[in-house]
C-alpha cells in the first residue's frame, strides 16, 4: 500500500493533479505529439502494405515465394527495432526515415504471413463455381479471392498496426517525435506524470486500433457468410 501511495504522489503533489495541470497548460503540445504518433504509424502501415500485399499474394500462388516470405518474416521477427534504429543512424542519420524503416521491418511479418494464409484458405470450390459462371482470372481475384481472404488480411493489418503504435515510441530516440517524447522526457526528469500520460495514450491508441479492426473483421466475415454460403 505504501508503494502504491508513493507512486501516485511525488514531492507531496498528487500525480493526478500533475496530469490535469499538464493538460491545462500543454494541451496543444500533447495533441501535437499525438498527431506525430498517428502520422508515423499510418505512414508506416501504408508503406508496409505496399510491400506485403503483392508479396503475400504471389506467395499464395508460388511456393518458392511463400517459402521466402515465411523465412524473411521469421528473420525480421528476431531483429530488435531499437537495435535496427541505432544501426541505421550511421548510414541515414536521425529523424523520421530510419524510424520508418525500423517500423516497417516490424510490421512486415504479420502482414506477409496473414496475406499468404488468407489467399491459401480460399476454398477451391468457390473458384470452381466462379469459373463455371464464366469468370476470368481477374474477376476471380476481385470477386472471390480478395473478399474471402480479406478477414485474414485485416487481422494481419490489426496485428501490424498495434505493433507499430506500441513501438513508435522508440522513434523519439532518433528525433522522429511522437508520444515517446513524453515517456522519455518523464524518465529523464523523474516525472511520472509525463510517463503515465505518454504510456496511457499509446495504450489507448493501440486498444482503439485493435477494437476497430476486430469490429471490421466481424462485419466482413458476416458479409462473406451471407454472400458465399453454399
Amino acid at each position: 500500500m505504501v508503494k502504491i501511495t508513493a507512486f501516485f504522489y511525488q514531492e507531496g503533489s498528487p500525480l493526478l493533479n500533475q496530469i490535469i495541470h499538464y493538460f491545462q497548460t500543454n494541451s496543444g503540445q500533447y495533441w501535437h505529439y499525438v498527431g506525430q504518433h498517428i502520422g508515423i504509424s499510418i505512414l508506416t502501415l501504408a508503406i508496409s502494405l505496399i510491400i506485403a500485399l503483392p508479396l503475400g499474394y504471389l506467395g499464395s500462388r508460388i511456393k518458392p515465394v511463400a517459402s521466402f516470405c515465411t523465412a524473411f518474416a521469421q528473420v525480421l521477427r528476431i531483429i530488435p527495432s531499437l537495435a535496427l534504429l541505432f544501426l541505421l543512424i550511421p548510414f541515414i542519420g536521425t529523424g523520421i526515415v530510419p524510424a520508418l524503416i525500423a517500423l516497417v521491418v516490424l510490421a512486415l511479418p504479420p502482414l506477409l504471413i496473414n496475406t499468404i494464409l488468407g489467399f491459401n484458405e480460399v476454398s477451391p470450390t468457390y473458384k470452381e463455381v466462379g469459373l463455371a459462371l464464366g469468370m476470368d482470372r481477374k474477376q476471380l481475384r476481385q470477386k472471390i479471392e480478395i473478399p474471402l481472404a480479406l478477414p485474414y488480411i485485416l487481422n494481419g493489418i490489426k496485428l501490424a498496426l498495434v505493433e507499430i503504435i506500441a513501438s513508435a515510441t522508440l522513434a523519439t530516440y532518433i528525433g522522429a517525435g511522437g508520444l515517446g517524447t513524453l515517456i522519455f522526457t518523464g524518465l529523464g526528469l523523474y516525472d511520472m506524470s509525463y510517463v503515465v500520460i505518454g504510456a496511457v495514450s499509446v495504450a489507448i491508441l493501440s486498444l482503439l486500433a485493435m477494437l476497430g479492426f476486430d469490429y471490421l473483421i466481424r462485419k466482413v466475415q458476416k458479409n462473406d457468410q451471407s454472400k458465399y454460403s453454399i
